[in-house]
């Protein structure tokens, strides 16, 4: 899950009390983990279209995914508005660009969706028509589960689900299995936290343990089919969890599921 370096610590982020100087960008911090692949996210407006410049520096990575729609405080992809065109441009220009996502797609304080379910339609059918058909992948939290988005989940091709703090995190067997169900003939991703944003405070050893070990069994089972790790503006500021994501990448990262 890539942002721009440093982006975490900037002066709107300020609660989330992370530590530390982020220098990593979002090739650095997948190649220090090991990992080849990644989905390039818009935070705060950034970066702004076009996107050619930094699709340049992801030439290296196996599959790119590109944000249609970014985080929550990216004002642009309000009210309807959306990167699609751009995302179109780059696949066309970079054939590791693999899909879109829709990030912090249904607002937790109201509960709506950013944009209306005949627009996401429109931009699944433009992906899926494309020269190089792309994949659409959503953004879903465990606190969304009391709201009835099956419309929406109907649409996209890729689910990835995250649980904010550790209530949610404790949760997240039972989260994973509602979802599954929900979710038939989806493709689903568990989103793996190396930082508790939700508690404001760094995840702890035993948090990165059970994370890990339950997303590698369900893995296994075929109820999920990847993981998406947030992200490379945490990788380099020495805390325990990258270091020991790190690790068990290098045990765990090449057995066959």
């Amino acid at each position: 899950w890539g942002h721009d370096a440093g982006c975490h610590h900037r002066k709107e982020c300020a609660a989330w009390k992370i530590p530390g100087v982020n220098q990593m960008g979002p090739v650095e911090g997948a190649a220090y983990l090991g990992i080849p692949n990644c989905c390039r996210v818009v935070f705060l407006g950034s970066p702004k279209p076009p996107f050619d410049a930094e699709s340049e520096k992801l030439l290296a990575f196996k599959n790119v995914v590109w944000s249609i729609v970014g985080d929550g405080s990216s004002r642009r992809n309000d009210d309807g508005g959306d990167d699609l065109d751009e995302v179109l441009r780059q696949a066309q220009l970079y054939p590791n660009i693999v899909g879109g996502v829709l990030d912090d797609f249904f607002r937790l304080a109201t509960r709506d969706a950013r944009m209306p379910l005949s627009r996401l339609k429109e931009i699944r059918d433009r992906l899926h028509s494309a020269p190089r058909p792309l994949k659409l992948f959503l953004v879903y939290y465990a606190a969304l589960f009391e709201a009835d988005y099956s419309a929406y989940l109907d649409l996209v091709d890729v689910i990835s689900f995250w649980s904010w703090d550790s209530a949610q995190l404790a949760n997240a067997e039972q989260n994973l299995a509602r979802l599954v169900s929900m979710t038939p003939g989806k493709k689903r991703m568990a989103g793996c936290y190396i930082y508790n944003y939700g508690d404001c405070r760094p995840i702890t050893l035993d948090e990165m343990k059970f994370q890990l070990g339950l997303y590698r069994k369900l893995l296994q089972k075929g109820d999920i089919h990847g993981v998406i790790v947030c992200s490379n503006n945490i990788a380099d500021l020495g805390l325990e969890a990258p270091e020991y994501l790190k690790k068990w990448l290098e045990e765990h990262g090449d057995e066959e599921v």
